[in-house]
C-alpha cells in the first residue's frame, strides 16, 4: 500500500511537471507573440530618423555666385576632436570636407562664408548643429577654416550668404534660435496619420515629401526652449503616446 501511494504521488508529480511545461510553453508563445504585434505597429508609428550618407546631387555654384546674404557674426571651427563622429544629421563628420554646423538652417543648406577680416570666401554644406558658444554663429570644418585662413587664430568675423535655397518659405523666424517640436509618429499612409493624430488634442500632421515617398507625421507643439519640449515628451509619453524632441528643420 505504501509503495503504491509513493508511486501514485511521483506519477501525479511527473503530470503535473509536464502541465506546468506545456503551460510555461503556450504562455511564452503568446507572450512572444503579442510583442511581435506590438512591435510591428509600433515601427510603422515610431521611428527615428536613420543615419543618411553625404547627397550626391548637391553641388557648389561658382566662387562668383553671390547668394542671399543672411548673417553676420563669428565663425569658429572644430577638428580632430570630433572627426569620425556623427553630426546632427546622422553622417560620419569629416574635418577634410567642406561642412560645418548652423543652429538652424536647413541640413544640406549651401552657404557662402567670406572672412571679413581678409575678403576669402568658401562654400560649405550644413550638415551638423552648433555652435552653441555664445556670439558665434557657424562652426567650420577644418578644411573649411583653413581656405579662409583662420586656422590659427580660432574664429574670425565672417558674412553667411545662404547658397541653394531660400527662406521666405521657412518655419525659421530667427537665424540665432531653434525651435523644437514632439514628433508622435511617421506614416506611410495619410489615415493612419490623422488617426492617430486624433487620439492626441493639440497634435498636427505634416506631408514630408521624400525622394522616394512621402511620409506623414504627427508632431506637437512648437517649442523654443528645448527642455521645456521635453518636459512635454515625457508627459505624453505617461499618457501612453511615444515620441522623441526633434529640432523643425525648415
Amino acid at each position: 500500500m505504501y509503495i503504491f501511494k509513493k508511486q501514485n504521488k511521483r506519477t501525479l508529480s511527473v503530470d503535473s511537471t509536464i502541465a506546468d511545461v506545456r503551460y510555461a510553453g503556450i504562455l511564452i508563445a503568446v507572450i512572444g507573440i503579442s510583442l511581435f504585434a506590438a512591435s510591428c505597429g509600433s515601427v510603422s508609428r515610431m521611428k527615428k530618423p536613420e543615419p543618411e550618407a553625404p547627397p550626391e546631387d548637391i553641388t557648389f555654384p561658382d566662387a562668383n555666385a553671390r547668394g542671399e546674404r543672411i548673417e553676420q557674426g563669428v565663425a569658429s571651427w572644430y577638428g580632430p576632436k570630433f572627426h569620425g563622429k556623427l553630426t546632427a544629421n546622422g553622417e560620419q563628420y569629416d574635418m577634410n570636407r567642406l561642412t560645418a554646423a548652423h543652429r538652424t538652417l536647413p541640413f544640406n543648406s549651401v552657404v557662402k562664408v567670406t572672412n571679413l577680416d581678409n575678403g576669402r570666401s568658401v562654400m560649405v554644406r550644413i550638415n551638423d548643429r552648433g555652435p552653441f558658444a555664445k556670439n558665434r554663429i557657424i562652426d567650420l570644418s577644418k578644411k573649411a577654416a583653413r581656405e579662409i585662413r583662420m586656422i590659427g587664430a580660432g574664429t574670425a568675423p565672417v558674412a553667411l550668404s545662404l547658397m541653394n535655397d531660400s527662406l521666405d518659405n521657412s518655419r525659421t523666424t530667427d537665424l540665432k534660435t531653434a525651435t523644437y517640436t514632439v514628433q508622435l509618429g511617421s506614416f506611410m499612409e495619410r489615415s493612419r496619420a490623422f488617426e492617430h493624430a486624433r487620439k492626441i488634442r493639440g497634435s498636427r500632421v505634416e506631408t514630408i515629401r521624400q525622394p522616394e515617398e512621402t511620409l506623414y507625421r504627427v508632431y506637437y507643439g512648437t517649442f523654443i526652449d528645448k527642455q521645456e519640449a521635453q518636459q512635454k515628451e515625457q508627459e505624453l509619453q505617461q499618457r501612453g503616446f511615444r515620441g522623441y524632441v526633434k529640432q523643425i528643420q525648415n
